[in-house]
């Protein structure tokens, strides 16, 4: 063909020949192959897992086996490891120890699929887990969601109705400083301890529950700085910076400041770190705090609100986070293997971080004597947190530690 000025002769460019790489063979053996009863889009329920209860719920649905590990289900092995040659979910990323886990994982290869012949597929007691508040992604949301709505409604009608101007000068110094102190608690606990250690545990139904308990500790966090700013533009005087300087320097605040930072610092252990935080230092001195003080002090000094305000976070410890926790670890003291061992392992962090909690929450007494209206007597909360704590031992069917009398 002719070139002309309308249409440029074309260079024929000369085709490449194929390129020499590795062709995928499909094995039958990758994740999701194996197809079960209630495998196809339609279905609305599952049921190849074991419900807690007699049907299966909608938390079970969305939690069991979202991730599912070759000792169940997964049938070619983890598909991602780590630098270091670890992969998956680590089981050895606690001391605890549940069912099964012991049992070498099947060696997986071509062919073998869904489970070829003569494999075995160990199952394990970490699987057993379900939280008993049936949290999923949803809850999260609709519970803190109303939660804020709730405190907000109420410092809004304290604004409107001027109660912030019954609150006498200690009572203002004393919410300025410790109440505000107590943000700094939640804040390194939801972000470090419990969001920290979420990718940690072994299964969905364990990661689940504890991002919801990071969430709630950093939402009360976030509750006690809002309140804090609101209670700078209410009331003339009022220090909104002074909680800095309360958790930094005040000797009544150093013994829990160090014990919440040494939270942060177990390494290794996601469930040492759960057993201290929710276990050891939440009834000894987060309810020691905020019941055994702030809502016993503050009707007597004309305050009504900060209650509502500490007792929503109250609420998330006491009736949720509390609930799963010993859900979780209740299933590890009775384990039909392990029991033995757990029971042990958890008496030494009860010896390692029960001393250092009462230490701590002796720190805390000259906080007492600062209100006008005096609360209860220090020793007489601190018994009451005792007891509270020795009954979840109990229900663990731990023994009490003997620091405990003293």
């Amino acid at each position: 063909m002719t070139a002309t000025p309308e249409a440029p002769q074309r260079t024929e460019t000369p085709e490449r020949p194929p390129r020499s790489v590795p062709k995928p063979q499909f094995t039958d053996a990758e994740a999701g192959a194996k197809e079960f009863p209630d495998s196809d889009v339609s279905a609305r329920r599952y049921n190849y897992y074991k419900p807690a209860k007699r049907k299966q719920t909608h938390y079970e649905d969305v939690t069991v086996e979202v991730q599912p590990d070759p000792r169940h289900y997964l049938s070619q092995g983890w598909i991602y490891g780590f630098a270091d040659g670890q992969v998956g979910y680590p089981l050895t990323w606690t001391k605890l120890k549940a069912w099964g886990v012991d049992k070498p994982e099947p060696v997986r290869g071509v062919g073998t699929g869904g489970g070829g012949q003569g494999l075995d597929w160990p199952a394990h007691g970490w699987h057993e887990f379900r939280d008993p508040n049936e949290e999923w992604e949803q809850t999260i949301y609709r519970y803190n969601a109303n939660v804020v709505r709730q405190i907000n409604g109420n410092v809004e009608n304290a604004r409107n109705a001027k109660a912030f101007d019954q609150w006498s000068k200690n009572w203002v110094t004393f919410v300025e400083r410790s109440v505000g102190a107590w943000m700094h608690v939640e804040h390194i606990l939801g972000l470090y301890v419990f969001a920290a250690n979420e990718r940690s545990a072994p299964t969905n139904m364990h990661n689940t529950a504890l991002a919801v308990n990071s969430a709630h500790k950093i939402r009360f966090a976030q509750d006690l700085a809002l309140y804090n700013l609101t209670l700078t533009e209410e009331i003339p005087g009022f220090d909104g910076s002074a909680h800095l300087a309360a958790w930094n320097g005040d000797a009544e605040w150093q013994g829990v400041r160090e014990v919440t930072e040494a939270l942060t610092a177990i390494e290794d252990d996601w469930g040492e770190a759960l057993f201290a935080a929710n276990i050891v230092f939440e009834p000894l001195i987060g309810e020691l705090f905020r019941s055994g003080l702030v809502m016993q002090a503050a009707p007597g000094n004309g305050d009504f609100v900060t209650p509502t305000v500490i007792g929503a976070g109250e609420y998330d410890y006491a009736q949720r986070d509390l609930r799963w926790t010993q859900a979780c670890f209740g299933l590890l003291t009775q384990d039909r293997e392990f029991a033995e061992h757990n029971k042990s392992l958890m008496q030494d962090w009860l010896t390692a971080w029960v001393p250092r909690c009462l230490a701590a929450a002796r720190t805390m007494q000259p906080l007492w004597s600062q209100p006008d209206a005096r609360p209860p007597r220090f020793e007489d909360s601190l018994d009451r947190a005792k007891n509270r704590f020795a009954g979840i031992l109990s229900d663990l069917g731990l023994q009490t530690p003997k620091e405990l009398a003293q």
